[in-house]
């Protein structure tokens, strides 16, 4: 019995001990969220990442500022075991711009996401480009957050999703604190980190003249996909490519 005791903890103490910690020349994957979603929106990216061994972190974002919002991506990265490649969607990519200056993070992959200049705010961005279909259909609570209703999520958030995912994202959506968007960026990291941007050419919540427009100013290696906002649930082959070339190429 006493042996096999001694197995049993030797067996728990291996297991207690990380792969990604032996491994070599380790990449790690670092999923940023955007505004009306939380970490789960990336899970078909996930599964794809995983399979191909990558260590993949997914951030819960609290959507309370960009501060915030960074810090919990901070801790994500200090999390990460290897080299890390920061990937944002939607407000995700302001929050990567800010956070991406950390030492550890060797490129950066906006999905559909904005890109703010130093001293530039989300929202002054957005405003530099006529208004997507969806954005008039953000509601607003007493609270000062922003949410999407799930006829929203449908038309113009999600529609290339089946219904049951639509009603899924409905359900789970993170609301933001708006003035999150008026908050500015302080450094912008695609300005010294290599940057890969994936247009969505059928967005209805960010405009993708203005996708395209970001992609261009940081220098990023740009595709497109025929896809609506949500690229990574729709078309999650196109995305993982971009972060796997984002991977490859250190």
């Amino acid at each position: 019995m006493k042996a096999l005791s001694q197995l049993f903890a030797t067996t728990l103490l291996a297991l207690s001990v990380t792969p990604f910690a032996q491994a070599d020349n380790l990449h790690s994957v670092v999923l940023v969220h955007g505004a009306f979603a939380d970490g789960s929106s990336w899970n078909r990216v996930i599964e794809q990442l995983q399979a191909k061994h990558d260590e993949v972190i997914a951030v819960q974002l609290p959507l309370t500022s960009l501060q915030d919002d960074v810090a919990a991506t901070q801790r994500a990265i200090a999390q990460a075991h290897g080299d890390v490649v920061l990937v944002g969607h939607s407000w995700g990519g302001t929050v990567i711009t800010e956070a991406g200056n950390n030492d550890k993070v060797k490129a950066l992959v906006y999905v559909a996401a904005f890109a703010p200049d130093k001293g530039e705010s989300t929202a002054e961005l957005a405003d530099s480009y006529p208004a997507p279909p969806g954005s008039a259909g953000i509601s607003k609570t007493a609270q000062g957050f922003l949410t999407l209703p799930a006829n929203v999520v449908a038309q113009d958030f999600a529609p290339d999703v089946k219904p049951a995912q639509q009603r899924l994202l409905a359900v789970t959506q993170g609301p933001i604190r708006a003035a999150a968007f008026g908050d500015k960026v302080t450094q912008a990291a695609w300005v010294e980190k290599p940057s890969w941007y994936l247009v969505s050419s059928q967005d209805r919540m960010i405009n993708p003249d203005l996708e395209r427009a970001m992609a261009k100013k940081i220098h990023a290696h740009v595709s497109e996909v025929a896809a609506s906002h949500v690229s990574m649930l729709s078309q999650p082959d196109s995305v993982v490519r971009v972060i796997t070339a984002a991977v490859n190429a250190h």
